[in-house]
């Protein structure tokens, strides 16, 4: 396929890397010591909404500034119809101010906020849902989480048990969630909690609620991972009352609009990005009298093989996120290509990390960023590339999607 820029799309991009080469702040700087999340969007050094509530002032204002500047555009939520705070582009144009503002190392705005929830609203919510909630998001002003996993209902997520009797006007929420990224942020949570215990199948007596991360019974506790920082916590829900007005489609339906949001969710094209200036750099290095001086005695043909194997992949995961966006352009929701483009992303992830590391021996086991050769980011890369495949699902059950969905096999 021929995914050169049309004229129109040229003058897009233009547009967009001049905004962000002009608009970014200056004192906005990135924290290349610190580590970040492990959403596809970050951009190492930055943590948008940690930075957005933190101690420091000067990121803070950083963080809150680069969310007014875009927020002027409707670039937050660019593909948002303009009535909601977003601009109305198209998912083409959409694409391209996202893959522009990875290249250029910018931070994303209120990710999860508006490429997961919101786009999910506008298919499932009511208007008074969408009048409340899009225009803070599209405004920077609010944060959300989402509270799917649970505590042995990761991968089978029918299985969740968090529950929700309805009370009135009201559902009383009991329950825990797990892993939920930057929930320690959030204002806000979108939660899938099971309002029919007796449903056969599971997923049919599951509900979606949006739920005030700061109302009485919630309990939020950061989780320290592997590399020593909490990109995520666990969420605990004691008699938490959540008006029946923010149920998102119908009681026991709910599975079906986590469906549509996770869809969203495996869509994006930060991870290409991302890997693709990680390879670069690999080979900037290893082509300097520092690399080749570290790089691991008798690695050159095989590294260069598999370098040069990453650099395809890399492209192949590029292509497999403009064709999944090209069919968000032509209306159509994102489907099993997403879970392709989600299960080669989380793999190569693993892959290329593995390549990186390997390419400087032992050196490849420090840690410390101003001792280790390229800045470790190989060693740091290979340890947040452990959760890669099961973030935003398991191989396994993409697997299972392509199959079915795709394929159209049998599920037994």
């Amino acid at each position: 396929m021929n995914w050169e820029d049309t004229a129109e799309e040229a003058a897009f991009r233009a547009e967009a890397r001049a905004f962000v080469r002009d608009r970014f702040p200056s004192g906005y700087r990135p924290d290349t010591g610190a580590e970040h999340s492990l959403e596809p969007e970050d951009v190492l050094g930055y943590n948008w909404p940690a930075d957005r509530v933190g101690d420091d002032p000067e990121r803070r204002e950083g963080a809150r500034a680069w969310a007014a500047a875009l927020a002027e555009r409707g670039w937050i939520a660019p593909h948002w119809p303009e009535e909601y705070g977003g601009a109305g582009l198209s998912a083409l144009e959409e694409f391209i101010l996202q893959e522009e503002m990875m290249r250029a190392r910018v931070p994303m705005v209120n990710g999860i906020g508006a490429f997961l929830l919101g786009p999910t609203l506008l298919v499932h919510g009511t208007e008074e849902q969408k009048a409340a909630y899009l225009p803070g998001i599209a405004r920077g002003e609010t944060t959300w989480a989402q509270g799917f996993s649970e505590p042995g209902s990761g991968s089978d997520l029918a299985s969740l048990r968090t529950r929700a009797v309805r009370d009135g006007d009201v559902y009383v929420v009991d329950g825990q969630k797990v892993w939920t990224s930057l929930g320690q942020y959030a204002d806000k949570l979108f939660v899938l909690v099971r309002t029919d215990p007796g449903a056969e199948p599971a997923h049919r007596g599951i509900t979606f609620l949006l739920v005030d991360a700061a109302a009485p019974g919630v309990t939020v506790r950061p989780i320290t991972d592997l590399r020593g920082d909490a990109p995520f916590c666990e969420i605990f829900f004691e008699g938490v009352r959540v008006p029946v007005a923010d149920r998102v489609g119908e009681e026991n339906r709910g599975w079906y609009v986590a469906m549509t949001a996770l869809g969203f969710e495996r869509a994006g094209i930060g991870a290409t990005i991302k890997y693709e200036q990680a390879l670069s750099e690999l080979v900037g290095y290893l082509r300097s009298a520092e690399g080749r001086a570290v790089a691991r005695t008798g690695a050159g043909t095989s590294l260069r093989r598999e370098i040069a194997r990453r650099h395809t992949e890399v492209r192949v995961l590029y292509n497999l996120a403009r064709y999944t966006v090209s069919r968000q352009a032509s209306g159509e929701e994102p489907g099993y290509e997403a879970s392709v483009n989600q299960l080669f992303g989380a793999e190569l992830h693993q892959r290329l990390a593995r390549t990186g590391a390997a390419a400087f021996g032992r050196s490849a086991a420090l840690w410390g960023r101003g001792d280790a050769p390229l800045n470790g980011v190989f060693t740091h890369m290979r340890l947040d590339s452990v959760a890669a495949t099961f973030l935003g699902g398991t191989s396994e059950i993409q697997r299972n999607v392509i199959a079915t969905r795709g394929l159209h096999l049998p599920r037994r």
